[in-house]
């Protein structure tokens, strides 16, 4: 697993399984928020990484979505330290095996039932901020997908809301996507917040993103 300090506070792990996976950690004055956990052979590197990073205990888990690829990690980590797990309440039905993923013909249980815990919200359904990070409600690739802005680094943590080429924006994976038209809706989040760094979890970063937006749209709405 390769470990790198993307700004002030947030840190990039990635592996390789044939494919890009990262994970992010974000420290704030408490200890560490974990993005995402990966597949399950990526525990031992996430709690390695905890300690290298030396900027506290881990606090919470967070997930931008509950696919195989995002959750894998979660059962070894618990095992070892004892922090919550969040996502959008929309997802957990899912991820605890109660419905089946669009596109999917069973439903499989990734969490057990009680492992994971909704998201605050307000009484308009907004997400409240969970430590450093706002959750944005970003649906489309999963019915549940929240991305996550750092505002002090200006940095989104954005799942599998994007790929990427070359620095540039590309579609979600389509095989994996459940509502291409609603995960389109759902990058107007980049016109919102205007980060300067866009983080991928199968892809690399995306540089001030929001300039790239207009054609990206053009593009995969024709």
């Amino acid at each position: 697993m390769k470990i790198e300090q993307i700004s002030k506070h947030i840190w990039t792990l990635k592996s390789w399984m044939g494919f890009t996976i990262q994970v992010w950690l974000v420290a704030d004055d408490n200890g560490l928020t974990l993005i995402d956990a990966g597949v399950s052979s990526m525990a031992k590197g996430i709690l390695k990484s905890i300690n290298d990073i030396q900027a506290g205990p881990l606090q919470r888990i967070i997930l931008t979505h509950g696919h195989g690829d995002h959750v894998g990690a979660v059962k070894t980590i618990l095992s070892k330290i004892n922090v919550p797990v969040y996502a959008h309440s929309i997802e957990i039905p899912y991820i605890e095996g109660n419905l089946p993923y669009p596109g999917r013909k069973k439903a499989v249980e990734l969490l057990a039932p009680s492992i994971t815990q909704p998201l605050s919200a307000d009484n308009e359904g907004r997400l409240q901020p969970i430590g450093s990070l706002t959750p944005y409600f970003t649906p489309g690739h999963s019915p549940g997908h929240v991305a996550y802005y750092h505002e002090e680094d200006e940095v989104l943590l954005a799942g599998d809301l994007f790929t990427s080429k070359k620095g540039k924006l590309r579609k979600p994976i389509p095989m994996f996507t459940a509502d291409m038209r609603e995960a389109l809706k759902s990058s107007e989040v980049l016109r919102v917040l205007k980060p300067k760094r866009l983080e991928i979890c199968h892809s690399s970063a995306v540089l001030n993103p929001e300039a790239q937006l207009d054609e990206y749209l053009e593009k995969n709405r024709s």
